[in-house]
């Protein structure tokens, strides 16, 4: 069953509405309490209602929470036109978690261990308790991330029950070893196959890889705990190495078609995907979003399209390569990493106005070619909410680049050193993927292989990074580029620092733009003082009506500012979401206390 079908069938599964009051614990009615544990179907039906949640791709309708491309644009590969997204800065009169997902599926957990003993096979019964405890993790996972301490919670709550409804936070480190042990079970008891379009080991294992990954990099760099960091970047390794070890998967498709494709299914690229059909009513909005047609205000940082490798495998200040500090749209198609050319559109385009760069990742190349180039009508299905793209979930290369990192960190504090072997069957498969016709037109070539003896000296690398993890690093950045994950990235290696624009100016500039030649139509009297430009060395050049020769380099909305300061700010931590005043003296009212978040000012 496509998971489409399954969205429509949310409606009928015999589970409980979630609500985002944090006390609000919705009654069982007799009807559902007693008919939803009857039968593996409606056991199935009542696990189809977790996966629009945990599963967004490309979100629903118009709703782009958690998609990407415009559900992340608050860090470092963005520029925003005006103001730049902030961070929390201050305690929120009212605000924290909803453990509506965490009740539910602890009670999925209870009903199948005390009521189905007879209704299902004991293969059947643990395949169950190891898809409710996957999802238990994962949404445990969720709010470790964002709050750091919280109450754990492993069984069903009665609505009176107020020492467990106000029960303290727990520590980190007591949640994600529960969390480890639900991770342990889903692995060894999820079916391999349960159908087309459902959860399956595979599918288990490489979520862990990532989340794993997550922790294991959190503790060690965090809260600089070697021990727990090797716990679980051991599993991180292990996850990913059953997926690779399965030969279920591969790199086989061009970059640009893993997102626009109409059709992921056999896609070998996939580990997981959401499949969209107006059929059955199921659509989205993010290819619309990047049509060529929409105009939006966010767009790469100068500091991304920097980060870029040449296709010698270099960055662009330690490499031979003629051309290697042209930043001309044109020469970057030619000369960078091929993901650039399938992310970004080939001219300059007004329509991003934060950067000149537009991003075209999410539209397919013949759409492009139909509207930019033949002067078509955009295909009514890449507008307003139209949109069919299916969406990847969790990709095969992401498996990799969890496997090479967790590696690759593990050998830090004392674990087996990284091999070239390491190197080829991670970097360099993703690397040697299928160029798309029309990117060898353009010059496209395929970036050389990653040797590990001879690790490109980057003269912009963090000191604190070593040239490895640096580069594997990058590897990340440039694959999941205007995805989801950049901001999590620097949360776990303790690097929001990368997104204080008063420590890196390249993040309130974009593309590289040679206005007179390309787009001399902006050198009028409505962008004095407002158009600039910054050359390489990061001179900026503020048009005034007289100097339109001059307006050659990175382009730089005179109107963008940097974010508020965010760091060693007393009683502010940017890496953890606080609780609400209100909720803390609710807790209060009832004889409880509820800490607040760490780092933020306490009661």
């Amino acid at each position: 069953m496509k998971l489409t079908s399954k969205i429509l069938l949310i409606c009928l599964a015999l589970g409980f509405s979630s609500c985002e009051k944090f006390l609000d614990r919705p009654p069982l009615t007799s009807e559902n309490d007693e008919t939803a544990w009857t039968s593996e179907e409606k056991l199935r039906l009542y696990a189809n209602k977790y996966y629009p949640s945990f599963f967004v791709g490309y979100g629903s309708g118009y709703s782009t929470d958690g998609a990407p491309l415009v559900g992340y644009v608050n860090h470092d590969d963005y520029v925003v036109l005006g103001n730049q997204p902030n961070f929390t800065r201050a305690v929120p009169t009212s605000s924290i978690w909803s453990y509506s997902t965490i009740r539910s599926l602890n009670i999925m957990v209870n009903r199948i261990e005390e009521r189905m003993g007879s209704v299902l096979t004991n293969e059947a019964k643990n395949h169950w308790l190891g898809i409710a405890k996957f999802f238990r993790a994962m949404e445990y996972a969720r709010l470790v991330r964002t709050y750091g301490d919280v109450p754990y919670i492993d069984r069903e709550v009665g609505d009176t029950d107020y020492d467990e409804l106000y029960k303290p936070r727990d520590p980190r480190n007591t949640v994600m070893d529960a969390v480890y042990e639900d991770w342990r079970f889903a692995m060894t008891n999820v079916r391999t196959d349960d159908g087309d379009q459902y959860v399956n080991r595979y599918v288990v294992a490489a979520f862990i890889s990532r989340l794993a990954l997550y922790e294991g990099t959190w503790q060690k760099y965090y809260y600089k705990n070697n021990s727990r960091a090797q716990k679980f970047l051991e599993l991180a390794v292990e996850a990913a190495t059953y997926v690779m070890n399965s030969n279920r998967y591969d790199i086989v498709t061009d970059y640009r078609s893993l997102f626009t494709s109409k059709e992921l299914k056999g896609n070998k690229d996939m580990v997981f995907f959401r499949n969209y059909d107006a059929a059955v009513g199921v659509t989205h909005a993010i290819a619309s979003y990047g049509n060529l047609q929409e105009s939006t205000n966010n767009g790469p940082t100068s500091d991304l399209l920097k980060a870029y490798l040449l296709n010698d495998g270099q960055p662009w200040e330690a490499s031979s390569m003629a051309g290697a500090n042209n930043f001309d749209l044109e020469n970057m198609i030619k000369t960078r990493d091929s993901r650039f050319e399938a992310t970004f559109y080939s001219k300059p385009e007004l329509l991003n106005r934060g950067s000149l760069y537009y991003v075209n990742k999410f539209i397919p190349r013949e759409v492009e070619m139909l509207v930019k180039v033949d002067g078509g009508a955009m295909p009514s299905d890449f507008t307003g909410d139209k949109n069919e793209t299916d969406a990847p979930i969790i990709r095969y290369a992401e498996v990799l680049l969890n496997y090479i990192e967790a590696k690759a960190e593990l050998a830090t504090i004392g674990g087996p050193a990284v091999s070239q072997d390491d190197i080829d069957k991670t970097i360099n498969k993703i690397r040697n993927r299928p160029l798309a016709q029309e990117a060898v037109s353009r010059g496209v070539q395929k970036t050389a292989p990653m040797n590990l003896s001879a690790l490109p000296v980057d003269p912009s690398r963090d000191p604190d990074v070593p040239a490895l993890i640096w580069e594997i690093r990058r590897e990340r950045r440039m694959e999941f580029a205007f995805e989801t994950f950049r901001l999590e990235d620097l949360k776990r290696w303790t690097k929001l620092e990368y997104m204080d624009n008063t420590l890196n100016t390249d993040l309130l500039s974009g593309g590289w733009v040679n206005f007179p030649a390309q787009l001399p139509g902006e050198l009028a009297a409505k962008n004095v003082n407002i158009l600039s430009v910054v050359d390489l060395n990061g001179n900026e050049i503020v048009y005034n009506g007289t100097n339109g020769a001059a307006m050659v380099g990175f382009y730089k909305n005179q109107n963008n500012k940097p974010r508020l300061p965010f760091l060693n700010l007393p009683n502010v931590n940017p890496y953890l979401t606080p609780v609400g005043i209100n909720q803390i003296n609710e807790y209060a009212i009832r004889g409880y206390v509820l800490q607040q978040t760490e780092g933020w000012p306490q009661n």
